[in-house]
């Protein structure tokens, strides 16, 4: 499976995703700089990942001013073509700013950034994201954000829980969905969600930083295993 990597002016979490896919999963991937125009060489079962970090400064609102980049054209397509694509916090942010990922991501209720780590419960396994794990298991996984609160109106709302578009809600260790579990005001403890075709992905949470034992969790591998195992599938399929 093939990875890319799209890399903003002030992207800083690429290096990591590239570590953890290329070093620790052992697939091929590459970075992409963000005023490339072309997503040469990915193909069905590849996926494109959206690294979290600080693009364009956080300027307007996070996400804002990287949506108009000229690689997300080739984004937008690739994800109508069905290609896998997976942004994590600043890549969640430009997803949705995109239009495409639901929903906006507001800044923390305390007003402000939030580092640590919490705990995820898994609300579908309909994605290839999160096929590998069981319904309602609980991740620990870390966030690193100030503008993390998802909102989204309640038409959307119902056409999320309507369409199980819900990755991740924000819960306790045990996995109860509480006010106390939701670390930044997020409506309905959402953590993560997909697109209603389920190959376009974003999550505030980093499991790129919980996917080596040396850091000592080891719940964000689960996710990359996941994509790697439906990736070579869809790649296998294609090819027959």
């Amino acid at each position: 499976m093939k990875f890319g990597v799209i890399v903003f002016p002030g992207s800083n979490c690429d290096d990591d995703m590239v570590h953890v896919l290329g070093n620790v999963m052992k697939q091929e991937c590459v970075k992409i700089w963000h005023k490339d125009t072309q997503l040469e060489g990915f193909g069905p079962g590849d996926c494109i990942v959206l690294p979290g970090g600080f693009s364009y400064g956080d300027y307007l609102r996070s996400g804002a001013i990287a949506r108009f980049s000229p690689i997300m054209k080739a984004v937008a397509e690739f994800a109508e073509q069905g290609g896998i694509v997976y942004g994590i916090c600043n890549g969640f942010q430009i997803l949705c700013e995109a239009g495409l990922l639901p929903g906006v991501l507001l800044r923390n209720t305390n007003q402000q950034y939030i580092c640590k780590n919490v705990h995820l419960k898994t609300i579908t396994t309909s994605t290839p994201l999160t096929a590998s794990l069981a319904s309602g298991q609980v991740l620990k996984i870390p966030i690193a954000h100030g503008d993390g609160r998802f909102y989204a109106d309640e038409a959307t709302m119902r056409e999320l829980e309507t369409n199980d578009q819900i990755l991740f809600r924000y819960s306790t260790e045990s996995g109860e969905i509480t006010d106390a579990a939701n670390p930044n005001g997020a409506l309905y403890n959402i953590a993560g969600v997909c697109n209603k075709q389920r190959n376009v992905f974003g999550m505030m949470p980093h499991p790129e930083r919980a996917s080596e034992a040396i850091l000592g969790n080891t719940d964000g591998r689960l996710l990359f295993e996941s994509l790697v195992t439906l990736g070579q599938m869809a790649a296998a399929t294609v090819a027959e």
